[in-house]
């Protein structure tokens, strides 16, 4: 296939979105999960018998769960300001990306999500707005907010509120960008504490990408990484003088780069061994000439979207032996949609109050071990979306680790947490066929 062929193919997804999207008007829909067998039905479920399961909740606030559908509802916040490499583009128009959110939670993890785009940008208004949907939802998805403020916006949420609080931008992508390397890592037969790496675009996902890694073994000396204005090291005053604001990236100023090289990608990627570029749009940010200049057997994450650093077809005529990217088109999709929707499953499975970077590191070395269980590749290194039994093997993982850790209302065996997870998702799936098999969901051409 000639590269202007290769083009055509990425923009195709852009093309059909645009005719589909209207053909539907929407991606997701509320329908009913009680028995509707006559309209007498409606006294149990409505007034006046609906006011007996209000009255045992009074009493006790945790049969919530119990009675209604809280304990598999999650809402996906946003505010538009920065929608996948488009950047501040409003609520309205961050909208299909939230439905293709809860599309993907629903079908992929059996999780109820509701999008709710906020016309705000001021971070404590949104905070306080999460803050007064708790009793509604038994989790919450932070997606899409700008940094620097995602990061207060997080840590604010998770240390006020009893319910999980994810940015999928920071722990979403940091953990399948954990379990990528893990496996490319024994690809090319290098060891995770021995290689160079180069984190190219220093926002959300790679400062949480950074800590996840460091967390694993990584040696933080080993680490150059660059954003907008150079490479980070301890010289650079201005992330310091942002200090309130960036506290983590800070981190990896301190601890990272020892040597303090200066410059810009080019610099960071001569000599290294990995580059983890979660970073702006647009083929040319990463020049085929800089990938040749990196260590044996290079691994190249051009994670963008939607459009990668560098074509992957460019950076393996350049010598990269592993390429990942962001998008389903190309092989080796390292997107956080792989562990979303199994992180929440098996969180909301067991009540979990958070989700800590260890539930999120056991599902990136079971999504790992899935992979590697199917036989690894170059252009394999992750599991496919289309590989159903990988939800539920990461839901158990992050279950259960959430037990370990004390972070669990419930308490379940590892056969009850899988049993649990497939059932759900394997309903969730069942429903969408059924749907389209009787019509109800029109089929496109």
């Amino acid at each position: 296939m000639s590269k202007d062929d290769l083009i055509t193919k990425a923009n195709r997804p852009g093309q059909e979105a645009l005719r589909l999207h209207p053909f539907y008007k929407g991606k997701v829909q509320v329908l009913p999960k009680c028995a509707v067998q006559a309209f007498e039905d409606f006294a149990v479920w409505y007034t006046p018998g609906v006011a007996a399961p209000c009255r045992a909740i009074q009493t006790d606030p945790e049969l919530v769960y119990e009675h209604t559908n809280k304990g598999n509802s999650i809402a996906i916040v946003t505010d538009g300001t920065r929608v996948l490499g488009l950047g501040d583009i409003g609520p309205e128009a961050g909208l299909p990306v939230m439905e293709g959110k809860a599309l993907l939670f629903k079908f992929l993890g059996g999780v109820d999500a509701v999008s709710i785009c906020l016309r705000t940008k001021d971070p404590d208004t949104l905070i306080r707005t999460v803050q007064l949907l708790e009793p509604a939802f038994g989790a919450i998805n932070l997606e899409d907010i700008a940094q620097p403020k995602c990061f207060r916006i997080l840590d604010t949420l998770r240390a006020t509120m009893h319910i999980p609080v994810w940015h999928d931008d920071q722990q979403g992508t940091a953990t399948v960008a954990l379990a990528g390397l893990l496996n490319a890592l024994k690809v090319v037969g290098k060891r995770i504490g021995q290689v160079k790496i180069a984190l190219i675009g220093m926002g959300a996902a790679n400062v949480a990408t950074y800590r996840l890694l460091r967390a694993s073994g990584i040696d933080p000396q080993a680490v150059i990484a660059c954003d907008r204005l150079g490479t980070l090291h301890r010289g650079r005053a201005d992330v310091e003088r942002q200090l309130p604001d960036y506290a983590a990236k800070w981190r990896v100023c301190l601890e990272t780069n020892p040597d303090r090289v200066g410059g810009n990608i080019p610099d960071a990627l001569r000599g290294s061994d990995v580059c983890i570029a979660f970073s702006a749009p647009g083929p040319t940010l990463i020049k085929p000439e800089w990938i040749r200049t990196m260590a044996r057997d290079p691994i190249v994450f051009a994670c963008a979207n939607p459009v990668p650093e560098i074509w992957p077809w460019e950076a393996r005529e350049a010598g990269a032996r592993i390429v990942a990217t962001g998008r389903s088109d190309f092989p080796n999709q390292l997107n956080n949609s792989l562990v979303f929707p199994g992180i929440f499953r098996g969180a909301l499975d067991v009540r979990a109050r958070t989700i800590s970077d260890g539930m999120a590191t056991a599902a990136a070395h079971e999504l790992a071990a899935c992979a590697e269980e199917a036989g690894l590749r170059e252009d394999r290194i992750l599991p496919r979306m289309d590989e159903w039994e990988v939800c539920p093997r990461e839901a158990v993982a992050a279950a259960l680790a959430a037990q370990q850790e004390g972070l669990a209302r419930l308490s379940k065996t590892r056969q009850q947490l899988y049993d649990d997870a497939v059932k759900t998702i394997g309903n969730a799936r069942e429903a969408t066929r059924l749907l389209l098999d009787e019509g109800l969901i029109p089929r496109h051409s």
